[in-house]
């Protein structure tokens, strides 16, 4: 075995909220600029951190999950990552110790240090508490250091670092400072693609870290070799119609590994820019922010008539919740305005104000299980009988269902593909 060293550090907090995302930037913006070579991954399903993690470390951000992708996909990703990066920084998901496989399990299963992240902004010596509560609450858990968030001073952040017991370290503050904070919509962050002015917050973000950064990295971990076995080349040579813009935006780099692993070509499209069907084998209508442009999809009848030729000819589409809802006849937004859709799924939706559908998802499908995440918040009606229901791993009461017309496979459920490559591959196979 040909284990690799590598610092690396796993980004968490006592809840979501925080500023893990906004740490986790400052971090991997300021490394590189002292010429390290950053690998930057996050703790469970995520589409959104990832695109900003992306830009302030100028590499692709890839989901780890124990679960989701099983333990060897998680220490094959990190083995080749220590392999060409000065440090590895993990973003974890929710707080420290929340779900069944939370970050505290990942981070010492990995062997890999803790970074905590508090927000300060409400409080003083009571940061120290919180901090020790975090360090102690699991025996054999490290924690490398603690900073915090939203400070409003200089004074603020002495009265937090003076809070922490002595075998704690401070890593240092960033500021309240709107310039700097990242900004939020109904599910997350907003896409790096939509903010004109990231690169600004970024630097603003590296700047703030900058003040108190200490030019050195923790001590190495350990990463054990682990190779994959190779995916099959089953979409040998077969072109792959995959939307991508503002309103189709949820694609996990994983996904499109595995496609271009199979063999398959991989031709982008925009249905908000007015873009045709371009000449394909099957189709991928991934999630994303249909609700937010369904003027502009209501418009685009030339792509609506293309995608019914393409399923009423027998050939293969999967569309995975914002995928799914334009889909449907109709989608109503927040204001009880309904537009109409592609009408290749018989039925209806509108958005809620609440979360309608969330947590981790398995199917069993005729092509194989697969396994991956739901987090929606709309409602829909859907005419015809589920193919199968999802099932939630943890108890949950999110199930979705999965609907197939010909060789069309619609549901909520967002697919990680690497969870059964072969599955996913079929789904886009006559």
């Amino acid at each position: 075995m040909n284990d690799r060293l590598c610092p690396a550090l796993l980004v968490s907090a006592p809840a979501s909220g925080q500023g893990k995302t906004s740490v986790t930037a400052a971090l991997a913006r300021w490394h590189r600029r002292q010429g390290r070579v950053v690998r930057v991954f996050k703790t469970g399903p995520d589409f959104l951190d990832p695109t900003v993690l992306e830009r302030a470390s100028g590499a692709l951000v890839y989901p780890l999950d124990m679960w989701m992708g099983g333990e060897e996909d998680v220490r094959a990703r990190l083995y080749a990552a220590a392999g060409e990066a000065d440090l590895i920084l993990i973003e974890g998901v929710m707080g420290l110790f929340d779900g069944s496989a939370s970050s505290a399990d990942l981070a010492m299963r990995l062997g890999i240090p803790v970074l905590a992240v508090i927000d300060g902004s409400a409080m003083a010596q009571t940061f120290g508490a919180v901090a020790t509560g975090l360090a102690r609450y699991r025996e054999g858990l490290q924690v490398y250091g603690v900073t915090a968030n939203r400070v409003g001073s200089d004074y603020h952040a002495q009265l937090l670092a003076g809070s922490l017991p002595s075998d704690l370290t401070w890593l240092g503050a960033l500021p309240r400072d709107p310039a700097m904070a990242l900004p939020e919509r109904h599910l997350g962050l907003v896409a790096a693609s939509e903010q004109d002015d990231l690169e600004h917050r970024l630097d603003a973000l590296a700047d703030a870290w900058a003040a108190h950064a200490q030019d050195r990295l923790p001590s190495p971990a350990r990463f054990v070799e682990v190779v994959l076995p190779p995916v099959e080349r089953l979409l040998e040579g077969r072109r792959i119609a995959v939307a991508r813009d503002a309103a189709f935006c949820f694609i996990y780099a994983a996904n499109l590994d595995v496609l271009r692993q199979s063999g398959a070509q991989i031709a982008f499209f925009s249905p908000l820019a007015g873009d045709a069907l371009p000449p394909c084998d099957a189709v991928w209508l991934p999630g994303g922010y249909p609700e937010l442009h369904l003027a502009a999809l209501a418009r685009n009848a030339r792509l609506r008539d293309a995608l019914h030729r393409h399923v009423d000819t027998g050939k293969p589409l999967l569309a995975e919740c914002g995928g799914m809802l334009y889909s449907l006849d109709a989608l109503t937004d927040r204001d009880g305005v309904a537009y109409p859709m592609a009408g290749l799924l018989q039925g209806q939706a509108a958005m809620q104000a609440r979360l309608s559908g969330l947590g981790m998802q398995s199917v069993q499908l005729p092509e194989g299980d697969l396994r991956g995440h739901a987090f929606h918040y709309a409602k829909a009606q859907i005419t015809p009988s589920p193919l199968a229901l999802t099932i939630n791993p943890d108890g949950g009461p999110t199930r979705e269902g999965v609907y197939r017309r010909q060789r069309m496979t619609a549901s909520f459920m967002h697919l990680y593909f690497p969870s059964n490559a072969t599955a996913a591959m079929s789904l886009f196979l006559p």
